[in-house]
């Protein structure tokens, strides 16, 4: 247990994890319990500062401070919430885990704030008020109720024409009577007639939010539009237009296989329809001011779609093939109509996929309430280096390097950012953005990929510097 917590200590703060280095003020530990027990669960560790050193905490008191801890929740927090107050010894050093699982009474909040204001969740590294749409989720969540599945009132049955997803039912080989709409929950029958759900006028497009904006940026940053488009209508045209939109501005590569000439995209299209009905079917609709966007620029195409991972599941659990379906109506639908192969296989296939393909695996991330995944465009890859590394002495050819075995493959950019870097190892996220022309979000998934393969460190946290290894 011990060295798993070295472990994720080392890897920092997230959405599961934080860290204090002394027990803070009673409100900050009701809200991260608070925050945790409404998102994925969590564990606040007393006893690590933040550049993740393991300092400890004194033991003389130990037992007075978990009958604090646990009398600050108890007035704190409602519904009750029972977390797990324990110690462990890491290094030498004593650390007090306050453990807290995803509650099934949601939502949780502070008593003296109420419903309305008391609500937190968890955000990346940090807790956030929720806004009134989470704290609708949530209540949803603990009824086991999803917002496609629920009346839309304000719309007469009468008013739509369902030729669209006839249509998509028709071309599937499926009838579709009225038996199917009631089994599928695309209407239902209240107060003596029948009624659309959320789920149909999504499928319809008949909300304004239900909408995927696509852009061509010139460069690699989002300052200058190449070209534009906004595709609204029902959910099958869009995933069409979109996929089309995106064909548009990728790169074709040949090649000769025996006599004959083949053509594939530079990004496997398979992928990227996989993303983009995962994007579609898995997208928070509740909230209505927000849409998906999809970005592509020199190095990279990224899609970008609303809400987080539902139920409080985190990433790994989801590449794992953990299921957790936000959008049944819309779930259903696209199930029935081959969309989807199995429920859990979308992010897994998404990156089995590339690799068939030689292409470079996709970066999928949460990043805030967002899912965000990016494609980076091999485009770069005539200009990449491969780089030896030698495990028994941590170093590398070249000028920039890692400290670990095999052969790595950095782009220009990637090696850019190395390079900067080292040159100046106190530059912001912002300086370096800057520098580089890059957005900000293609800059953090660079970084993380540097992290990831033991290339870059950060030391000292927000207020620490840069470690280029090798």
């Amino acid at each position: 247990m011990s060295n798993n917590l070295i472990d994720l200590i080392a890897l920092g703060e997230n959405k599961t994890l934080e860290f204090k280095e002394s027990l803070p003020r009673n409100e900050s530990i009701a809200k991260t319990v608070i925050a945790f027990s409404n998102t994925s669960g969590g564990r606040l560790i007393i006893g690590v500062n933040d550049s993740r050193e393991i300092v400890g905490i004194n033991e003389d008191n130990l037992f007075e401070l978990q009958d604090k801890i646990a009398s600050i929740v108890s007035d704190h927090c409602a519904p009750t919430i029972l977390p797990e107050i324990y110690t462990l010894y890491v290094e030498g050093k004593l650390l007090l885990v306050i453990e807290v699982f995803r509650g099934n009474l949601l939502p949780y909040y502070l008593k003296h704030h109420g419903r309305d204001t008391g609500v937190y969740v968890r955000l990346g590294a940090t807790n956030r008020q929720a806004s009134s749409e989470m704290i609708q989720e949530m209540e949803r969540q603990r009824l086991h109720q999803s917002f496609d599945e629920q009346i839309a009132w304000e719309t007469p049955l009468s008013d739509l024409d369902l030729a669209p997803i006839e249509e998509a039912f028709s071309g599937a080989g499926k009838p579709l009577d009225t038996a199917k709409l009631y089994s599928l929950k695309l209407i239902k029958h209240e107060q003596g007639e029948d009624h659309p759900t959320h789920g149909l006028l999504i499928l319809l497009g008949k909300y304004e939010h239900v909408e995927i904006k696509c852009a061509r940026f010139k460069g690699t940053n989002m300052a200058v539009f190449l070209d534009k488009k906004e595709y609204t209508g029902d959910l099958f045209s869009q995933l069409a237009q979109t996929e089309l939109f995106i064909k548009n501005h990728l790169h074709l590569k040949a090649e000769i296989l025996g006599l004959q000439r083949t053509e594939t995209y530079e990004i496997p299209i398979p992928a990227i329809r996989e993303a983009l009905v995962n994007a579609v079917v898995h997208r928070d609709y509740s909230n209505f001011g927000r849409d998906i966007k999809v970005g592509i620029y020199d190095d990279a195409l990224n899609i970008v779609s609303p809400g987080g991972f539902p139920n409080g599941v985190t990433l790994d659990e989801v590449l794992a093939g953990r299921s957790e379906i936000r959008n049944k109506v819309i779930a259903r639908v696209f199930k029935e109509l081959g969309y989807i192969e199995q429920w859990g296989s979308g992010l897994g296939r998404i990156r089995e996929l590339c690799q068939e393909m030689n292409s470079p695996i996709p970066i999928i991330s949460e990043t805030g309430d967002f899912i965000d995944y990016l494609f980076m465009r091999p485009d770069e890859q005539p200009t990449q280096t491969a780089i030896e590394t030698h495990p028994d002495s941590g170093s590398i050819g070249g000028s920039i390097g890692g400290s670990i075995g095999g052969s790595i493959l950095l782009s220009e950019r990637q090696k850019a950012i190395l390079q900067c870097l080292k040159d100046d190892p106190n530059l912001s996220y912002r300086t370096l953005a800057q520098r580089l022309d890059i957005n900000d979000s293609a800059l953090k998934k660079h970084i993380n990929k540097l992290k990831e393969i033991g290339l870059l460190e950060r030391v000292g946290g927000t207020r620490g510097h840069w470690q280029v290894n090798g």
